[in-house]
């Protein structure tokens, strides 16, 4: 058996070690050492399953195609980035004027280039901010406006949104009381004018962004509540910025505002498609206290992520409004071309057929988005997942349907290649 180091001095796991790090690099060696060990490598093979072995980066995620007709998939990242997004992390990687003006060689507003886009975005916002998250967004307004203080909210928008986490939880931790009004499913005006008190800090309206009541129901919308006389927040969720044709029911900021709330948080990393952030558009006075909070030093973005949400704002389309936009004829036919692509395959039972996608990510409950997949045997779904390429699809009916709904057409002969393989 060669030793460790003779089998790290070949030069393919030398300039690996650089790219990658000596420690995984090593780790990849000893695996195939320990092969070596039990007989399945002979020595003179070792650094060749070494290399054969080592990861495409410096990370355990993998790029993975969505196949499952889901646009926002929070499994998945939820928003793929733009291009240009991806072009703006690597720049804002190294060394750049995040804080500083280049002109004056003095200390700067951080992220000003994306707020100045985020502001020209939303024109109805007087003051606009970015934190951490959708969540952080909701709390800082929490803590600065109603710790010791009361928030009354409609019974029906006490929501919990993924993974166990709760509006009302978050509120409560931060020092709030809740005050609920109305039933599940009607609120009325008369019901948050009666709830109203000295203790009372705002009104808090929140988009039951992952679920719908039909039926007898009944709310107020932000328009009347922004009549009572005190101030209005509105938690949008999705962070779409401005009204979307395909999503009339969907609550957007500029419209929020303009209707007359005095704060909109929303997300960063869903309809709006960009990094995960949270956003403040409102009362610019308001905002600016907000900024100053002692706790929002807490909840400060990166660098990375406001040179991501600044080419989101400003850059080309990104994927997720892509995908928003394409055809549900554009979908059938590229899989159609894929079926046509597959047909040489021996004894694979493939075929185009329509389906419906959603926009996932807590965004647009209900709304089903016309698309087409390619249908595949359902053993093909693991195989899939696990290989080079990941990809991932959806078993619907005993049959594995790899929806092209929110996969780039850049992509198509990446997925035939993929099933080719496992076939």
């Amino acid at each position: 058996m060669p030793r460790t180091d003779e089998v790290l001095a070949d030069p393919r796991l030398v300039g690996a070690a650089d790219r990658l790090g000596p420690g995984l690099v090593k780790q990849v060696v000893l695996e195939a050492l320990a092969r070596c060990r039990t007989g399945e490598l002979s020595p003179g093979e070792v650094a060749d399953a070494a290399v054969a072995g080592l990861p495409s980066a410096a990370t355990t995620l993998r790029s993975v195609i969505n196949a499952t007709g889901v646009v926002v998939h929070t499994n998945l990242g939820r928003a793929p980035l733009s291009s240009a997004a991806v072009d703006a992390m690597t720049i804002a990687a190294g060394a750049t004027d995040v804080e500083l003006s280049l002109a004056t060689g003095r200390r700067d507003r951080r992220g000003r280039g994306t707020l100045a886009a985020l502001a020209a975005a939303v024109p109805a916002a007087g003051g606009v901010h970015v934190v951490n998250n959708g969540a952080a967004a909701l709390g800082l307004v929490t803590l600065a406006l109603a710790a010791g203080r009361e928030v009354v909210v409609a019974r029906g928008e006490m929501v919990e949104i993924g993974d166990g986490f709760r509006i009302p939880e978050l509120l409560e931790s931060i020092g709030a009381r809740l005050v609920e009004v109305g039933t599940t499913n009607r609120v009325r005006l008369a019901d948050y004018e009666a709830a109203l008190s000295e203790r009372t800090a705002f009104v808090l309206k929140v988009h039951p962004s992952n679920f719908v009541v039909e039926g007898f129901t009944a709310a107020v919308g932000v328009r009347e509540l922004a009549g009572l006389p005190v101030p209005v927040v509105v938690d949008i969720g999705s962070g779409l910025l401005r009204p979307h044709p395909r999503l009339p029911q969907e609550p957007d900021a500029d419209s929020a505002l303009r209707a007359g709330a005095t704060i909109v948080t929303a997300s960063g990393d869903k309809l709006l498609g960009g990094p995960q952030a949270g956003l403040l558009l409102g009362d610019a006075e308001l905002v600016e206290r907000l900024r100053r909070h002692p706790f929002a030093r807490a909840l400060r973005v990166d660098k990375l992520t406001l040179a991501a949400l600044e080419a989101t704002l400003t850059g080309p389309t990104p994927p997720v409004a892509a995908a928003l936009a394409r055809m549900p004829d554009d979908l059938l036919a590229r899989a159609q071309r894929i079926v046509e692509e597959l047909a040489t395959v021996p004894g694979l039972a493939v075929e185009a057929v329509v389906t419906a996608g959603a926009v996932g990510g807590g965004g647009a409950p209900g709304v089903e988005l016309p698309s087409a997949a390619v249908s595949l045997p359902a053993g093909l779904a693991e195989p899939l997942r696990t290989g080079d390429r990941p990809v991932v699809g959806r078993v619907h009916d005993g049959r594995l349907l790899l929806d092209l709904l929110a996969v780039d057409p850049a992509d198509d002969p990446v997925l035939v290649e993929a099933v080719r393989r496992c076939t």
